[in-house]
């Protein structure tokens, strides 16, 4: 009944301004104007190129939650589930679940801290800094906005909202992690101390309402403390801190499948916060989880015969290029060998090569690659698999 449900109210609340992965700045601007009547917007400050950071706040309730996305200016499915999660909460006169969430919470909301980066479909600012490794010297201006709202309105939870790459699976099955979390760690002894063990409590609750629906595709970041990163420096200052991050399903590299079911998070996490119901989710349920690995490429090029008998693989990733506002994907060669240890997104078994390639397969590495898939594959500087 859940999934039915959010799909539901996913269709009556997905923002249509926004859509693929290259999400610039003036797509915020657009998604913002139907929601002008809703929001309390404020610009907290500027990036470093001028751009303003902006600011939502919007609900009633005593629980405070502050929720911040494209902080990596390239991340932008958690952007668009939070406009879709907005526009779900704007219809509570319809909806009793987004009425209950209103008047048990006020949110705060940074949609984009990176716009910067945004712009560009980058990680890293305008300088070059990676935000979520500045939380503690505060270097750049947009990490000093966040911390000054963190300040500012002393939340009761913080979600961290990231995208994570193809390469990720859930654990060592072939499940690509299109959905993953985290409770940080707030110290080097990763302690569980109150507030961590309340984060893991809220994913927990996540994955047993959404394992259903993405059977073993929910994953679990390690807990590495690194006191640089926002949400370790949150949940170290007594916060309790979730960080979300929007992998692959198959086949949805514009991530819009992922959309879904991190707005399905979203709203998830926000109930169980809002009905305080504590008591009925043990947090060990959180340590069952898979770790995230990275056993994933999104093309496999498997058995490969070269000299004496022998085989290979060739496994080739793509990489993101913006050009002229269009977001494209390019394949590289990125590890020839043996492969029999790690999964494909696209896997092709190929039976015959042309003899006495191998020296030429390593010339290959890190080269574009271009592929007609199904039907045939090809990899450029004339090496031709049909």
């Amino acid at each position: 009944m859940f999934l039915q449900d959010y799909k539901c109210y996913f269709k009556a609340s997905k923002s249509e301004q926004l859509y693929g992965k290259y999400l610039p700045p003036s797509d915020i601007e657009q998604a913002e104007k139907p929601l002008l009547d809703f929001l309390e917007i404020e610009i907290l400050g500027t990036s470093v190129l001028g751009n303003p950071i902006k600011y939502y706040k919007f609900g009633t309730g005593a629980l405070q939650i502050l929720a911040w996305s494209q902080m990596h200016g390239n991340e932008s499915t958690p952007t668009k589930a939070m406009f879709d999660m907005i526009h779900f909460l704007r219809q509570s006169n319809q909806f009793k679940l987004a009425d209950f969430l209103l008047k048990s919470v006020t949110f705060h909301i940074i949609p984009m801290l990176n716009p910067d980066g945004a712009e560009c479909y980058t990680r890293v600012n305008a300088n070059q800094i990676d935000l979520n490794r500045d939380a503690q010297e505060l270097s750049q201006p947009e990490s000093k906005i966040l911390r000054a709202l963190y300040r500012r309105i002393k939340p009761d939870f913080c979600f961290n909202l990231h995208d994570q790459r193809t390469i990720f699976s859930a654990g060592i099955k072939p499940k690509p992690a299109t959905l993953s979390f985290l409770s940080p760690a707030s110290d080097r002894d990763r302690k569980l101390t109150g507030q961590r063990i309340k984060s893991m409590q809220v994913i927990a609750h996540i994955n047993h309402t959404l394992q259903p629906f993405l059977p073993g595709q929910i994953g679990r970041y390690s807990d590495a403390f690194n006191l640089n990163c926002a949400g370790d420096t949150f949940q170290s200052l007594g916060t309790p801190t979730i960080l979300f991050e929007a992998g692959h399903f198959p086949g949805d590299y514009k991530r819009e499948e992922t959309r879904f079911f991190m707005f399905c998070a979203l709203l998830s996490a926000a109930e169980f916060i809002a009905k305080d119901c504590w008591d009925e989710v043990d947090y060990k349920e959180y340590l069952e989880i898979p770790e995230n690995q990275q056993l994933f490429y999104d093309i496999i090029l498997r058995n490969i015969p070269i000299e004496n008998n022998q085989f290979l693989d060739v496994g080739i990733m793509y990489r993101e290029i913006l050009k002229d506002n269009v977001m494209n994907l390019t394949a590289y060669v990125e590890k020839i060998g043996d492969l029999s240890g790690f999964f494909g997104h696209k896997v092709f078994d190929l039976n015959y090569l042309y003899p006495n390639e191998s020296a030429f397969l390593n010339d290959l590495l890190g080269k574009p690659a271009t592929f007609k898939l199904e039907e045939s594959v090809k990899i450029t500087n004339g090496l031709v698999f049909s």
